[in-house]
């Protein structure tokens, strides 16, 4: 299977200025240029011709399996917005699953915020200081999460942000706001070399299995950010609330104008229905 992105696309991203931050020190998620969404969701037509080799053989996606009677999720209340309900993946991804969890069963996470929102592309919070500069793991200290097999970012997906890599995740996650359909395929230049934001994966040429890609034209999603950070559950429910929170207004540091308050995370038993 290969999901990584290039070592040209991840320099790149680490040398346009216009990113948010560098590429180490304060945890982040490194997007694509100067914030903006750019281009229309994308539709069923394909680009003529695909390079050959783009789309690999079909692998298992995890995402969407929904969570078993009794099995734990995560329930995140949001102020004013409403209820995000959080399948996690203990098996695939164990270490990021038990740090999140661990926090959250200690209300670590509660009356913190959401620190950084840009649409069309990620919520993030889970910051003590609310600035994206602080936070610990369960342990005390950064911790590996590893990149889990069959997780990928689809509309939904939630993971650790990190300073340099998934060796130096804490608390802070983020979750993807894309919407249905719409694919944020950006970090990546033009022939003038300025960045550029890109909703056609032919387009953007990042190899991935075949039945990947069918997903993110469904589901929408980052795929540039496989392969850099831990993803270690996904939305089922409450996706419209993540999409709102997406949707708030910011300031040039992409902080909310209005504080979007985490009340609660709490760990519970799933019902159903």
């Amino acid at each position: 299977m290969n999901r990584k992105i290039t070592a040209k696309i991840t320099a790149l991203l680490c040398m346009i200025p216009l990113i948010f931050t560098a590429c180490e020190g304060d945890s982040t998620v490194v997007r694509n240029d100067d914030g903006a969404a750019g281009g229309a969701a994308l539709t069923d037509d394909r680009a003529t011709t695909v390079p050959e080799g783009l789309y690999t053989e079909d692998v298992e996606i995890k995402n969407f399996i929904m969570p078993v009677e009794g099995e734990d999720i995560a329930v995140i209340t949001v102020k004013d917005y409403g209820v995000i309900k959080v399948k996690l993946f203990p098996v695939e991804a164990a270490k990021g699953t038990e740090n999140f969890v661990g926090l959250a069963n200690i209300d670590y996470y509660d009356e913190l915020i959401f620190h950084r929102v840009i649409k069309d592309f990620m919520n993030q919070g889970g910051d003590p200081r609310g600035n994206g500069t602080g936070g610990n793991s369960m342990w005390g200290d950064k911790f590996d999460g590893g990149i889990p097999e069959g997780l990928y970012h689809f509309s939904g997906a939630i993971a650790y942000a990190n300073s340099q890599g998934p060796t130096t995740n804490g608390s802070q996650f983020y979750i993807v706001n894309t919407p249905e359909g719409y694919v944020n395929a950006g970090g990546y230049t033009d022939a003038n070399g300025q960045p550029q934001t890109l909703t056609d994966l032919d387009q953007a040429g990042i190899s991935m299995p075949a039945n990947v890609a069918a997903m993110y034209k469904e589901k929408g999603g980052v795929p540039f950010l496989d392969g850099g950070y831990t993803v270690f559950g996904q939305v089922f429910e409450g996706l419209d609330v993540v999409r709102a929170i997406g949707d708030t207004p910011v300031d040039a540091d992409d902080k909310p104008l209005t504080q979007v308050l985490i009340e609660s995370i709490e760990i519970v038993p799933y019902t159903a229905g």
